[in-house]
């Protein structure tokens, strides 16, 4: 998998403030953070440093380099045969929505719901 990522990231000869990391280290540490689900700041030493990770993630988000990385890659698997369109599904396994995405409002009643007791009725209720 690395040889397919590695040729579409940026190059990583020396610019003004010295020469970057490894890519690969640092695709290691984003991978960790968001396969964890951890903070930046929690991320292991041997992974090298979080605010080196955390700036090349922004950096690369901003300049377009993940949505270059992924258009390629899908490219390259598309046409080497290794993906069926067809079989690709995204339901609530995969995207889950906000705890407000309800649509829910306060103060409302709605279908299979108690009516709000005086208590939480509100100023109109006294």
């Amino acid at each position: 998998m690395w040889a397919r990522v590695e040729p579409h990231l940026p190059d990583r000869s020396p610019q003004r403030g010295g020469r970057w990391a490894d890519h690969r280290e640092v695709i290691e540490a984003i991978a960790w953070k968001y396969r964890t689900g951890s903070p930046w700041r929690d991320l292991p030493d041997e992974l090298g440093s979080w605010k080196g990770a955390y700036s090349r993630f922004r950096r690369w988000t901003l300049d377009g380099t993940w949505q270059n990385v992924l258009t390629a890659v899908q490219a390259d698997a598309d046409a080497a045969g290794e993906l069926d369109w067809l079989v690709t599904a995204v339901d609530s396994t995969v995207v889950r929505a906000h705890q407000h995405a309800a649509g829910l409002r306060p103060g409302k009643d709605h279908v299979g719901e108690n009516p709000p007791t005086t208590a939480s009725a509100g100023p109109a209720a006294a």
